[in-house]
């Protein structure tokens, strides 16, 4: 295949993936803007978010990639089958993703109180985050599996696929998710 052969054949597998994942940027940002009223009632929670967010892609695109490159090489198969890589694999990305969450909360919180910004109490920015990520993290591991191995399955490239089937996966799901576990928070303190 020619340079520019490859370079139309990735163009063509990755735009309509790439416009699936602005209308779920647009769909995360109308969840935010709902947002709003839980801003006031968690100091704080504005300052999470975005790192929350670009956490999802650093450890769910890691995943994706694991599971793009064992694809390719032949090492796993594209269906949900016991294959101990991909167990490794996911429950690396799940600890990671947990783990992450719950230090964003407490890195935020001891930001604020350093800075002397107003700031939510320590309990309820962990809730938020540690609900938020467990959701989270269940449905980027299992959607982004599903896709990448449905994609790989009819001819396209994951590696043209795990960056925008993360994204749009985890901003749409971790804003709504994040706004779940606010309204939890709120009902449980």
């Amino acid at each position: 295949m020619s340079v520019r052969e490859e370079f139309w054949s990735i163009y063509r597998e990755a735009l309509p993936i790439l416009l699936i994942a602005l209308g779920g940027g647009l769909f995360a940002g109308l969840v935010l803007e709902g947002m709003v009223e839980s801003v006031e009632r968690f100091p704080g929670l504005l300052v999470m978010i975005p790192v929350f967010l670009a956490t999802r892609g650093n450890v769910y695109g890691a995943l994706g990639g694991r599971i793009s490159s064992g694809l390719h090489q032949g090492l796993i198969e594209p269906r949900f089958e016991y294959n101990q890589r991909l167990i490794n694999a996911i429950v690396a990305s799940f600890i990671n993703g947990i783990g992450i969450s719950l230090v964003i909360g407490v890195i935020t919180w001891i930001a604020l109180l350093i800075l002397g910004w107003e700031v939510a109490a320590l309990y309820e920015l962990v809730g938020i985050m540690l609900i938020a990520g467990i959701l989270t993290s269940v449905v980027l591991i299992f959607g982004l599996l599903a896709l990448i191995f449905a994609g790989f399955k009819y001819g396209y490239d994951p590696d043209n696929l795990v960056g925008p089937i993360v994204t749009t996966l985890g901003d749409i799901f971790g804003m709504l998710f994040m706004l779940f576990a606010i309204g939890l928070v709120e009902v449980l303190v």
